[in-house]
């Protein structure tokens, strides 16, 4: 295409070009000016300003990319500055950015760059691959007033989300070279607006046969946003009830959308085809999961299985089998709503306010309380089970629900179950009353109501305060157990539509804090 070779003369005569691009740390994207300085000296091609070693790699893929477009590498001395000097650069966003500072420096395009941002991968035939993060990055690019990025086709539709913005997509370093010579301009991409959630669920509740309370308390859950325990017998549906609560969670907001896909695009895990999460995520990791895949971790930190699971549901099941200090890191990012990960290369905080859903036998032989089949485990090993939930963590669960059995008659009962569309229905309309109940504040649920805040947000009446009052004394509740007591029983009175905390909430709320006591007790 372009034969061009850079001949200095004598003198010291240089080149200079300056582009900018985008970085990304943890969940953070930054500013970053390609910088670069063409000048007489020894043939060499240099990348300075904290870069790793991908970043450094990629000197071999534009030499190559260079090539591929008939364009010979400058013989001079090339250095490349990626400013600010003292933040490291990873991965292999800014090769799109490098290679378009090279063409500037050679004095090989016509049109400014000026307010434009360039991020993506450049391959050896010239091919501009995916990458990771452009949501965040593109989202900062608004902020600073950046007119239009460039980024490649397959992220195109993600980075299109953000409205304001001219997103060019771009398959190979061809259309770059075309587009900035005015000789094939590129049209900015359309702007994806995204569909709504479609609940058309495989997994329905109603499905599920008998087990009306449980699936009361679960409703109950997703209304609130509370953490619950399911425990029971093999068999008894714990599994398959938490598999469809998908099915009755309340729809994403535009804001929280943003937020989880932000987590999952860091992470890699959008799809051309669906740039932007549209429901809840459910996320259900296997017991074996090591405590950096749960919380998160890596040389440079990535979100864990809580992260990915913010804005939606963690499904942890066989709760007892996962290791005990795995489960334990849990219990802060449970009450602060995020997860800080401190490595040499810097500090990184995800967000993750997540319902967790737990299930789980009551003992290695999971028949321990079973009303018909006997345990024929010790009591040693069913207190070494159980133990392996720590009262703490035991105690950050809003409702422990007890899956009883199924029985003959439910299972061969002709009657249809009521479908998870009724359900999410009534969780809808409680979420609305929580709407209303928190505007103006950073709460969205009454699970994350802050303790300041109880006593405005859920006033009891006289019969309410005395039952509360007694539940106290006898259980010898927490004042954590107590907050989240409260917080439960408000979600029951808003999905009875009622505005004060009432005598009956308050006990129905105080049923689903007794398994401790049943099991853990002994």
């Amino acid at each position: 295409c372009y034969n061009v070779c850079i001949l200095l003369h004598h003198g010291g005569d240089s080149m200079f070009a300056k582009i900018s691009s985008l970085g990304l740390f943890g969940l953070n994207a930054f500013p970053v000016d390609v910088e670069i300085d063409i000048s007489r000296g020894n043939p060499q091609f240099d990348i300075v300003g904290l870069p790793d070693t991908v970043v450094k790699e990629s000197r071999e893929r534009i030499r190559a990319a260079l090539r591929s477009c008939s364009i010979s590498f400058p013989v001079a001395s090339v250095m490349v500055n990626l400013a600010p000097a003292d933040t490291r650069k990873s991965g292999s966003v800014h090769d799109m950015a490098i290679f378009m500072a090279v063409l500037e420096a050679m004095r090989l395009i016509d049109v400014p760059t000026d307010g434009c941002s360039f991020i993506g991968e450049i391959s050896l035939n010239g091919d501009i691959r995916r990458i990771n993060g452009v949501l965040p990055m593109v989202m900062l690019a608004r902020e600073l007033g950046i007119r239009s990025v460039f980024v490649p086709n397959d992220n195109a539709a993600e980075a299109s989300v953000i409205d304001g913005i001219d997103i060019y997509a771009v398959s190979n370093a061809e259309e770059l070279i075309l587009h900035f010579r005015n000789e094939k301009k590129l049209s900015p991409a359309p702007h994806f607006a995204p569909p709504d959630a479609a609940y058309n669920e495989v997994l329905d509740f109603s499905d599920v046969r008998g087990q009306q309370s449980a699936k009361k308390a679960l409703e109950i859950a997703a209304a609130g946003g509370h953490n619950a325990l399911l425990i029971g017998s093999p068999g008894s549906g714990k599994s398959m009830l938490a598999k469809r609560m998908p099915s009755i969670l309340p729809p994403l907001t535009f804001e929280e959308a943003l937020e989880t896909t932000k987590i999952h695009s860091i992470s890699g895990l959008l799809s051309p085809e669906m740039p932007i999460i549209t429901k809840r995520p459910f996320r259900s990791p296997h017991h074996t999961i090591s405590a950096a895949g749960l919380a998160g971790g890596g040389t440079i930190p990535h979100p864990g299985e809580v992260s990915l699971a913010h804005n939606g549901l963690l499904f942890l099941d066989e709760l007892a089998e996962f290791d005990r200090k795995t489960l334990e890191i849990l219990r802060q990012p449970l009450e602060d709503r995020k997860v800080t990960i401190a490595r040499a290369s810097g500090t990184v905080t995800y967000p993750c306010t997540i319902m967790l859903i737990g299930a789980m036998n009551p003992c290695p032989c999971g028949y321990y309380g079973h009303p018909k089949r006997k345990c024929i485990c010790s009591k040693q090993k069913v207190s070494a089970y159980l133990s392996k939930i720590s009262g703490p963590l035991l105690d950050r669960f809003d409702l422990h629900i007890e899956v009883a059995p199924v029985e003959f008659d439910d299972l061969s009962s002709k009657v249809k179950e009521e479908s998870s569309a009724s359900i999410r229905e009534r969780v809808i309309a409680a979420r609305k009353i929580q709407e209303q109940r928190f505007k103006g504040t950073a709460i969205t649920c009454n699970a994350l109501i802050t303790p300041d805040k109880l006593q405005e947000f859920c006033p009891m009446d006289d019969g309410a305060e005395k039952i509360m009052h007694s539940v106290f004394d006898r259980l010898g509740l927490s004042a954590r157990a107590y907050d989240r007591i409260l917080k439960v029983a408000r979600t029951i009175a808003d999905i009875d539509g009622s505005e004060v905390i009432r005598k009956p909430h308050v006990a129905a709320a105080a049923q689903f804090r007794s398994l401790d006591r049943k099991y853990w007790s002994e």
